[in-house]
């Protein structure tokens, strides 16, 4: 007689398996009567039902917006002073020495810009300074550091140019800056961005949809 008053009892409190916490479950775990009435099999079901849906197809209206994402900014971005003839001579150079395409570019002039100077905390200004060097989430450079971080992604013999960082950083940017302030009337400045007449380099360029548009 004791042993079966046992079973039952044990019978009576055995937990049920593979609930799910959803809002309904939630209420039944922490319901204000010490001994909630336990959840029909029908009802563990289709809470399970819903958790799986709510996973699989997520409400399109909780997802972030895509153009938000980080992840749409392309890495090894070069974006530079459009106009500028010195700088076009130099993107030119990249691009022919770039054999295995890791470098893109983007117009400093161009809309497509913003989301990086964003990203760097930088102005335009800032950027017709010194130009900007994108090389991955939370990394970025300017000057000379740019443009020694941008050759050492190029093949042998141009990479061997990046062992110049071992000179210090202020001693490399006051020739940078020197060649900087001087290069519109040393090397001429443009109205349009001068890729534009080069168009077989534009496959190359982040902004081409913008500028061909």
């Amino acid at each position: 007689m004791t042993m079966t008053k046992f079973r039952n009892l044990t019978a009576t409190f055995t937990p049920r398996s593979s609930l799910f916490f959803s809002s309904s479950l939630k209420n039944y775990f922490f319901s204000s009567s010490p001994f909630p009435s336990p959840l029909p099999i029908d009802t563990v079901s289709e809470t399970a039902a819903d958790v799986a849906g709510e996973v699989l197809y997520p409400d399109a209206s909780t997802l972030p917006s895509p153009v938000t994402l980080p992840t749409l900014l392309q890495p090894r971005v070069v974006v530079y002073d459009g106009v500028c003839h010195l700088c076009h001579r130099g993107v030119k150079w990249v691009i022919k020495a770039d054999k295995y395409r890791k470098i893109k570019f983007c117009c400093l002039q161009s809309k497509a810009a913003e989301p990086y100077l964003r990203l760097c905390g930088l102005d335009r200004d800032d950027v017709l300074r010194r130009f900007l060097f994108i090389e991955g989430p939370d990394l970025y450079h300017q000057a000379s550091t740019a443009a020694l971080r941008v050759v050492s992604y190029l093949p042998l013999p141009y990479s061997a140019l990046s062992t110049l960082l071992i000179i210090p950083t202020p001693l490399r940017d006051a020739v940078y800056d020197y060649v900087a302030k001087g290069r519109y009337n040393w090397f001429g400045k443009a109205d349009d961005c001068l890729v534009l007449k080069d168009k077989e380099l534009l496959e190359r360029f982040i902004d081409r949809g913008e500028m061909m548009g």
